[in-house]
């Protein structure tokens, strides 16, 4: 039997499981919101062509009018001022969209404190019971926050001095780009940095880092609770927009049970 026919005898028997880790998408995925005066994000939305009437009797179809950075997204290194001389979303080599994964849980400090920050020291920890992080992989910071993603204003968490929600530490945001093996960092909130990182020096530091060092996030993703620390293959699919900083992605992760 071949490797890919192994793999779907796999996925058809079980013994290899398809979690779903994209959010739905519709005009109620909770979006990005700027302080005024930068631009803003616009909701996902549905537009009919026709559904089975005058306009198209035999057919139902949409338009749709989305932001690059709406719902599970793909960021890519022009997606940031530190990338801006990086590759757009439509130049991602197709080998890095399907990429081990290390899901490093920390929802226990997230549910404690909102703000929490995950630090080098956390990593290390994470590493030194499961092994180093995955070369060409994903690092996964599981926070629980995706529990919140039905609810605009729990999910994005913000009060008079800004939103609250789970991220990485400047100095971890820097040794994540610089000396760790991954390609990039993935969360469940609505961007890879935490929700006070505007404060930070560097403001937004996984942004300014890893997207600056030709890595990559993947935002707003759901269901990592279903997969272990290690041994998960994940698979990215952002559409290929061509001079686009970023997309709308499916993401698909594979277990072996």
């Amino acid at each position: 039997m071949t490797v890919l026919a192994d793999l779907l005898d796999a996925v058809a028997g079980g013994r290899i499981e398809v979690v779903d880790l994209t959010a739905p998408l519709s005009s109620q995925t909770p979006i990005l919101k700027l302080p005024e005066p930068f631009g803003q994000t616009v909701p996902f939305q549905l537009q009919e062509i026709s559904r089975y009437d005058d306009r198209g009797p035999a057919w139902y179809w949409n338009n749709i009018t989305t932001g690059e950075h709406t719902g599970t997204h793909f960021d890519a290194p022009v997606h940031w001022v530190t990338g801006q001389d990086g590759g757009d979303v439509a130049q991602v080599p197709l080998p890095r969209l399907v990429a081990p994964a290390a899901v490093v849980d920390v929802t226990e400090q997230a549910a404690a404190d909102p703000d929490f920050l995950l630090e080098i020291d956390d990593v290390k920890a994470w590493e030194s019971e499961h092994g180093p992080l995955p070369d060409g992989g994903w690092l996964m910071l599981r926070t629980g926050w995706d529990a919140r993603s039905d609810d605009q204003e729990a999910f994005l968490n913000a009060n008079e001095t800004g939103p609250h929600t789970p991220g990485v530490s400047i100095e971890c945001a820097r040794w994540l780009a610089d000396e760790a093996p991954i390609l990039g960092i993935g969360v469940e909130t609505v961007g890879t940095d935490a929700g006070a990182a505007h404060s930070f020096d560097p403001a937004f530091p996984c942004h300014s880092f890893l997207l600056g060092a030709g890595k990559y996030g993947l935002t707003q993703l759901q269901n990592l609770a279903s997969l272990p620390p290690v041994g998960a293959v994940v698979v990215a699919a952002p559409l290929p927009i061509v001079g686009g900083s970023g997309s709308p992605a499916r993401v698909l992760a594979l277990v072996e049970r």
